[in-house]
């Protein structure tokens, strides 16, 4: 059944929420009702951005681009799923689990620097106020953003190389909702422990790094927020931030559950919920998240739902 060299299995089989059969019908509805209200809600708030000329912004600029970024990112997984749930088949080919796991890798990092790069613009308006404009013109926004998306491309592309080079002899069945790394390597057949640790190192520095940077980024906006005189103006301060945090504590939050919780403490069904959390359930709560606490965003969708 098994060979020394090549890969044998042609394709892998998704269980996703196969253990749950009464209930497909009532998942695909959910599941349908979130895709379209995170491309509603998200295509929405680029509609408002692109179009409004009081969010003609870096900070809405970035927005707009982690919006549009979110709704790549839930349609390399939520349509595959939406089908499976629809057809009960479940199958998935070689190379469309290998495609889809390198999008997956590659937008989830650009996620993590563009929430980097936010973070920045928020440091700069409220640390460096005086020198903004000039800091944050036009150009240097586009190249953060370039640099966001473009960054993971190479070292993600090479590390699912290596992940689909593994010899897959066995098994073929995925115990869970997409192709990713984890449930991958426990049907690889021979020794994974170089790649295991390869896959974990790169990801732990684009994924940490990004991070720190972040945490640098409010550290010293915390320190000149408290600086400020008047607590209006800290009120203020604080208020352009939160909407950020509570996207980064979502994200990284599930995100760190999934890829860096040991092994002997995880369970394959937690791991499917945490993994729905920062892939489905975060972009869905993002243009609420940027639209209920930001005036500029509220005025805009007066204008244009003036009832």
């Amino acid at each position: 059944m098994a060979q020394d060299n090549g890969t044998v299995v042609g394709q892998f089989i998704l269980l996703g929420f196969s253990d749950l059969p009464k209930l497909q019908g009532i998942l695909f509805a959910i599941f349908l009702s979130i895709y379209l209200s995170i491309l509603i809600g998200n295509g929405l708030l680029i509609f408002l951005i692109k179009n409004d000329p009081g969010l003609q912004t870096p900070m809405y600029f970035f927005l707009g681009n982690f919006s549009f970024l979110e709704i790549c990112y839930t349609s390399v997984i939520l349509p595959r799923m939406l089908a499976d749930l629809w057809t009960q088949q479940r199958t998935i080919s070689f190379l469309a689990c290998a495609v889809q796991t390198c999008f997956f890798f590659i937008l989830g990092i650009a996620e993590c620097f563009l929430l980097t790069a936010m973070a920045y613009d928020r440091y700069v308006a409220i640390c460096k106020p005086l020198y903004y404009p000039l800091i944050m013109n036009h150009r240097v926004c586009v190249q953060l953003v370039v640099a966001s998306w473009m960054t993971g491309i190479p070292v993600m592309t090479e590390q699912t190389y290596q992940l689909f080079s593994l010899n897959f002899c066995g098994p073929n069945k995925i115990n869970h909702i997409f192709c990713d790394a984890p449930p991958l390597f426990k049907l690889a057949c021979g020794d994974t422990y170089k790649i295991e640790v390869s896959v974990q190192v790169v990801a732990l520095f684009f994924i940490l790094t990004p991070f720190l940077l972040i945490l640098a980024s409010y550290a010293k906006i915390l320190t000149t927020v408290l600086k400020l005189p008047s607590s209006s103006g800290r009120s203020k301060a604080f208020s352009t931030c939160f909407s950020h945090l509570m996207v980064v504590g979502l994200f990284y939050g599930s995100g760190s559950i999934v890829y860096f919780q040991p092994k002997s403490s995880s369970s394959e069904e937690s791991v499917k919920v945490f993994s729905l959390f920062y892939t489905t359930v975060t972009p869905v709560f993002n243009p609420l998240i940027y639209s209920l606490r930001n005036k500029d965003v509220i005025a805009a969708l007066r204008k244009l739902f003036p009832k």
